[in-house]
């Protein structure tokens, strides 16, 4: 207790207090939506970000993995977390899928947060990849380093070959398709606003 009766909050609670504020409006949530992400109810997310509640190690677990980080990450602490990350490539859960037409491979940390996205991509010959429109905003920067592609974004497409790269919108159907003999092998950064 302080001199004054009042719970005092200790700098980590005082941390995530603001850390919680900052990423809910960043992802442009309301305090109810927060709840319904992290099952956290939203009396306890509204009294932690006022700094009045010093949450569990359960409720901080849970509203981190809403906004999809680490404890470590929500409460910004130099020390919670190495600078080095290693993305090992022999990592089974990096792949995002593999069958006999398409593997991804994810190349950035599966906790990062959502606004970006990196990813290794092998098409087989006479297959494609194709995606539904993603949220409002998305973009995708797709460099081709082995074979030859046709990309479809909306109604525009364009043909690259090894060396080129185009950006494009990832918000309308679109389409990575193999265009040549052999398997393509690129290189796909989606970013959201």
């Amino acid at each position: 207790m302080s001199e004054n009766g009042k719970n005092q909050i200790d700098p980590a609670s005082q941390a995530l207090c603001h850390r919680v504020t900052e990423l809910r409006k960043k992802n442009k949530q309301t305090l109810d939506q927060l709840a319904a992400a992290s099952g956290v109810s939203r009396s306890m997310l509204s009294q932690i970000e006022r700094g009045q509640a010093n949450p569990t190690l359960a409720v901080t677990f849970r509203i981190a993995q809403a906004f999809g980080i680490t404890i470590g990450e929500l409460v910004d602490q130099p020390w919670a977390s190495s600078t080095i990350e290693i993305v090992h490539g022999d990592d089974a859960n990096n792949l995002f899928r593999s069958d006999d037409e398409v593997q991804i491979r994810t190349l950035s940390p599966l906790h990062m947060e959502k606004n970006i996205e990196f990813y290794e991509i092998r098409i087989a010959p006479n297959a494609s990849l194709d995606s539904a429109p993603h949220y409002e905003g998305t973009k995708e920067l797709l460099t081709v380093t082995a074979g030859s592609c046709v990309v479809h974004s909306g109604d525009s497409q364009c043909k690259l070959s090894a060396g080129d790269s185009a950006h494009y919108r990832g918000d309308l159907n679109h389409t990575i398709a193999n265009s040549g003999d052999g398997e393509l092998l690129c290189y796909l950064v989606v970013t959201s606003t």
